[in-house]
């Protein structure tokens, strides 16, 4: 099987249109999205409606659950916090009830897929030690666990030094963000991967992202939400 994942959308709609049509034409059979479909972008009614569309499976993800339920809000960043508000009102009931039903986890083609860690999926802790990650591995059984969260691209073995994708070694791996890099590198990410050989590989997909920066400032979203989308961070 050879299978797209992307994560971290955050209701932008260049950066998900650019993806899509690099996922298109690498013709994958399965797509996969890790979630925060929604938050600090623009457009996130259409991104929903895209993702739903186009994704085999999606979890749930913090802002996601922020947007649809209106949990976790406090935790938020001030800027998420208003364009949480922002996405909400923006979502039809079926849209907001779509998100709110997503699972935490998705176990399919051999592989784990969780927003943030498969520990405790739903705590949305981030993986900021190498000790914190490897005690991931007691929960999932998977060869390969795939996750977003961070924005941060990386990919970590349960072998020291294992950090090409292989056969024989378990495998913890972020694939970034479309809609918010945050590596300092503001190209939109998409993960790759087949099931059978193992091949791994992430896409830097370039995207209009002064049309996405607009849409922010024009709907009254704080600027710095602009801003970083030109610096990757």
């Amino acid at each position: 099987m050879k299978l797209a994942i992307l994560s971290d959308i955050h209701a932008n709609l260049e950066a998900l249109t650019a993806v899509f049509a690099v996922v298109k034409r690498r013709q994958v059979d399965a797509v996969y999205c890790l979630g925060d479909v929604v938050g600090y972008g623009a457009d996130a009614a259409t991104c929903v409606n895209l993702v739903r569309e186009r994704c085999d499976a999606v979890v749930l993800g913090n802002h996601d659950e922020a947007v649809a339920l209106e949990r976790g809000l406090k935790v938020l960043p001030r800027d998420g916090r208003k364009a949480a508000a922002h996405n909400r009102a923006q979502l039809n009931e079926s849209q907001r009830a779509f998100l709110a039903a997503l699972p935490l986890t998705v176990e399919a083609d051999g592989c784990t897929f969780v927003h943030a860690t498969p520990g405790d999926p739903g705590s949305w802790q981030r993986l900021g030690s190498y000790l914190v990650a490897q005690e991931q591995f007691k929960h999932f059984q998977t060869p390969v666990c795939f996750l977003g969260h961070s924005h941060v691209p990386a990919v970590m073995g349960n072998k020291l030094g294992a950090v090409r994708v292989r056969p024989g070694v378990r495998y913890l791996i972020n694939v970034g963000s479309v809609g918010q890099p945050r590596d300092g590198d503001p190209r939109a990410c998409v993960a790759f991967f087949d099931t059978e050989t193992f091949a791994y590989d992430l896409a830097r997909v370039p995207y209009d992202v002064g049309a996405a920066a607009t849409k922010i400032i024009n709907a009254g979203l704080p600027r710095r939400l602009a801003k970083r989308l030109y610096k990757g961070v």
